[in-house]
């Protein structure tokens, strides 16, 4: 009987140590840089957006937030990096719809983000744009329409790769409206913004954070947005949804994750800072200028969303058969 005492009590003090010891580093956190992956080459909108809210987050958490980029497989090798880090919040990530919510449902992953990741906060969410070159005969989403059901059609849309938000969109187009506009995938969305510069490809459904600076200076046009709302820098460019399509919602998103079991109260602090980074009036003015949306939230709510998400997709990737490369 004494000795069942005696390890009982010698257990439930090892408990009390190990729980306080966990406390004590949470408490502490963080006291050294903390390391903010994107599954892009620098440059790119996902890597744009890292690079305006990292001042602000280093200053909210007292610690240098350094952006590592690992680009590659649509971001998964990001994603797969980010699973097998400590879960002590010293390594976060940025994903992008592609990498949370569509890459599992193209190819067998040894992990799932919806199930395998902590959901920190979302962070900006935005509408794709249908763009084509300022010299195509299309001049708006109704000429788009019209060419693509033309036997005679070469309508084709380009995306920065397959799975991408804007692969997406021209897919969930070509269900809505019955077209068989071929997607043309690229390794990023700078060459294929190049070739539709250049007359090659006919359009693209871009970010807003790629195509606004070409839009203004006349080289390409906007026919229409693939989000719910009309876009504030592109006022006066229709939605899919208002112009036949209702409930059409392409809308891209990028949300912050961190590696499952990372401890609540480290997932607290650091979704207090990305919310307050986000709310702060000179990145709200940052990430505005750039067609984006912030988009605080908690964590549960960032859960949810890339769970309905990922099964929104996956069902879309079902139907139309889209492989990964």
């Amino acid at each position: 009987m004494m000795k069942q005492l005696l390890g009982a009590t010698l257990c439930a003090a090892f408990s009390l140590v190990t729980a306080s010891h966990a406390l004590a580093q949470s408490d502490a956190f963080p006291n050294r840089p903390i390391k903010l992956m994107v599954g892009f080459s620098p440059g790119g909108s996902s890597d744009t957006v890292a690079r305006v809210l990292v001042p602000r987050l280093s200053e909210l958490l007292k610690q240098s937030v350094v952006v590592d980029n690992k680009p590659g497989a649509g971001g998964n090798i990001a994603s797969d990096a980010l699973i097998k880090a400590a879960p002590d919040g010293y390594t976060i990530m940025l994903g992008t719809i592609g990498s949370l919510a569509v890459n599992q449902h193209l190819a067998k992953l040894a992990y799932n983000p919806v199930t395998d990741m902590a959901a920190l906060s979302l962070a900006v969410t935005f509408t794709n744009v249908l763009v084509v070159n300022a010299n195509s005969p299309i001049r708006s989403f109704d000429d788009y329409l019209r060419q693509s059901k033309l036997a005679t059609s070469n309508v084709a849309f380009g995306s920065s790769g397959i799975g991408g938000s804007g692969h997406l969109a021209g897919e969930l187009l070509n269900v809505a409206a019955g077209l068989k506009n071929q997607h043309v995938a690229y390794r990023g969305g700078a060459p294929a913004m190049n070739d539709l510069l250049g007359g090659v490809l006919p359009s693209i459904f871009s970010s807003p954070t790629d195509a606004l600076q070409h839009i203004q200076a006349g080289k390409l046009r906007a026919l229409a947005t693939t989000g719910p709302k009309r876009l504030e820098s592109l006022p006066q460019v229709p939605t899919i949804a208002e112009s036949g399509y209702p409930g059409f919602d392409a809308s891209n998103w990028y949300a912050f994750t961190a590696p499952l079991r990372t401890p609540p109260e480290v997932v607290q602090k650091l979704n207090s800072a990305i919310v307050a980074a986000l709310n702060d009036p000179g990145v709200v003015a940052q990430l505005r200028k750039l067609g984006l949306d912030p988009a605080p939230s908690s964590p549960t709510e960032a859960a949810q969303y890339i769970k309905k998400e990922s099964d929104k997709w996956g069902a879309l990737v079902r139907k139309v058969g889209i492989k990964s490369e």
